[in-house]
């Protein structure tokens, strides 16, 4: 059953349009964003319950807006992207209070899942991810 609004983050449009397909088999309501402000408006106007967002955009301006939007929309729950398996990009996105990391090569396998473990209260990371089994 479909629930919920996700807001889709990721300045590669190539990229919206394929994760947007998968959320759409979950979510009721997906809204695509490329940029740090329409982003911002976005929280502020849609709503959503989950934040799926591409990692250099969430660290646009050279800072790290995760706490930031934890800290104004506390009751979002977040999903970072990223094409860096390392395990300093874990490291900073959980001490920001981010429920989740899919690794991009793994979008099509561990999206979804993501999607259900952190509507549960449950952390999700990617296997992969260097440092984690």
């Amino acid at each position: 059953m479909k629930q919920g609004r996700v807001i889709l983050a990721d300045t590669h449009v190539n990229v919206l349009g394929a994760i947007r397909s998968l959320l759409e088999t979950e979510a009721e309501t997906v809204l695509m964003v490329a940029d740090e402000s329409s982003l911002w408006d976005a929280l502020e106007n849609f709503k959503p319950d989950v934040v799926v967002i591409d990692l250099p955009l969430l660290f646009a301006g050279g800072t790290n807006a995760a706490p930031t939007l934890k800290k104004k929309f506390p009751e979002i729950k977040m999903i970072v992207l990223s094409r860096y398996d390392e395990n300093f990009v874990l490291n900073a996105v959980q001490a920001a209070g981010v429920e989740g990391l899919v690794l991009k090569s793994r979008a099509v396998i561990d999206l979804i899942p993501a999607l259900c473990e952190i509507r549960q209260g449950r952390p999700f990371v990617s296997q992969g991810i260097r440092g984690e089994e």
